[in-house]
């Protein structure tokens, strides 16, 4: 991978290092100088520029950089130190490769130029390459916000064609926007990671990779941002025909959606909606799932029909009697179908509640709910309708007897009155037990 990415970037270069023989330097003669360029770099020593011109007319790409390098071991002071580090670094990239010698090369641009961008450009993709610690994405981070702040001063070298230069500078803007981006992103700085992001899909408009972080970018925050599922689907597209790559991102992309929507129904569309696509469509929405209060008002009939729930499922939808109109009709439906229960009043329901607190004599705080039972919450108040002789334990469970009389939705308590415990059983009438009497014997 560092190979590939070195490669990739080493080709920024390459295109005006190419026509470098054009612009020779020349050596200072002791004759008129008056015909030498304004503009052109001048070697004044003879032996100096005589290694450098050897160097440089040399063919072959690997020994042309060896002979390049050890031109500025000698001559670490030499006006054209820049040039020969850069061929020396492009010719290091030529097949087979020396990752090393081109990551060297770069560095050492940097430091006799700390504004050459192309060198910049190299390193942050190594540096993206082998970031793995905080202090690594840290540095990527800067990294790349230090070469986008570059890029945009970075002047055309002389004998590059204007294309070759618009288009590396869209090459290496991919680079430093990805590596901010990344940076960003594991520092958790999701609106900064996502404006990067954007700039690098502007720059490599085919990079899954980019899409993907953009869609985590956008899908981590809270509230996250729906679009998020667009350049996530889209990152898919891209990928399509690298099935690890699918395997890699997809997992997270599908439990989003399905956390957000309710299920996977709409995925595999959406997919395939982005291929022709280069940004979400005008208003892109996808439909949340349902809401608890949402869910709870579908349950239940409203024409009357027997209602057939749970306490805990009657406490929900209670619960959410302010949500909505439809809330607010199930809510009374509940409601209603519970006195009926209770003959409005006149008859007492038997429940099993688990004791929380007992206040005092006359009041129980119980859970009456499946759901408070297992929470140890109380979700109901009784008054009892006489003081207790003996209140049930606190955390046992028993059963009471009253009127629900009333409840608040929010935060939720039933209230119940009349309150009372159920007759203790009386113990059992000890039978009397039969006297044995001696056996007879009967005489003959």
């Amino acid at each position: 991978m560092r190979k590939v990415l070195v490669t990739f970037v080493l080709a920024l270069t390459t295109g005006a290092l190419a026509q470098g023989t054009a612009q020779q330097p020349s050596a200072q003669q002791p004759a008129d100088q008056t015909n030498v360029p304004t503009n052109q770099k001048v070697i004044k020593d003879q032996a100096e520029y005589t290694a450098y011109m050897t160097a440089l007319n040399m063919t072959d790409p690997q020994a042309k950089a060896q002979a390049m390098e050890n031109f500025v071991k000698q001559y670490p002071s030499s006006i054209v130190k820049v040039e020969a580090l850069e061929y020396a670094m492009a010719g290091y990239q030529a097949p087979p490769t020396n990752a090393a010698k081109v990551e060297a090369m770069a560095n050492q641009l940097l430091q006799a130029d700390p504004g050459h961008v192309p060198a910049l450009a190299i390193i942050t993709a190594i540096k993206q390459n082998q970031a793995s610690t905080a202090p690594q994405f840290a540095e990527l981070r800067s990294l790349g916000e230090k070469g986008l702040q570059a890029l945009q001063t970075w002047k055309k070298p002389e004998g590059m064609s204007n294309e070759d230069y618009d288009k590396r500078k869209v090459l290496m803007k991919g680079i430093f926007a990805g590596a901010a981006g990344f940076g960003a992103l594991q520092a958790k700085d999701y609106a900064a990671a996502k404006s990067d992001y954007l700039l690098a899909i502007e720059a490599e408009p085919t990079n899954f990779v980019h899409f993907f972080r953009l869609a985590v970018a956008m899908l981590e925050p809270t509230p996250q941002e729906i679009s998020g599922f667009w350049y996530g689907a889209k990152a898919i597209s891209l990928a399509q025909g690298n099935q690890a790559a699918i395997q890699s991102i997809s997992p997270y992309l599908t439990s989003r959606y399905k956390k957000y929507h309710g299920g996977l129904d709409g995925w595999d569309q959406l997919v395939a909606s982005t291929a022709s696509a280069t940004a979400p469509p005008a208003g892109f929405t996808i439909k949340p799932a349902p809401t608890v209060c949402e869910l709870a008002a579908a349950a239940v009939p409203t024409d009357g029909s027997a209602i057939d729930l749970s306490f805990s499922d009657r406490e929900t939808v209670l619960s959410c009697r302010d949500k909505s109109p439809a809330n607010k009709a199930a809510a009374d439906a509940v409601w209603q179908d519970l006195q009926k229960r209770q003959k409005n009043g006149e008859a007492k329901l038997k429940v099993s509640v688990k004791v929380i607190a007992v206040p005092d004599n006359n009041t129980l705080d119980v859970a009456l709910g499946e759901d408070s039972q297992k929470d140890n919450k109380t979700d109901m108040k009784v008054q009892m309708e006489k003081p207790m002789t003996k209140p049930p334990a606190v955390g046992s469970t028993t059963d009471i007897i009253g009127v629900i009389s009333d409840y608040t939705p929010d935060p939720f308590m039933f209230t119940m009155s009349k309150g009372e415990l159920p007759a203790a059983p009386k113990p059992p009438v000890k039978k009397p037990t039969p006297r044995k009497t001696g056996a007879t014997t009967k005489k003959k």
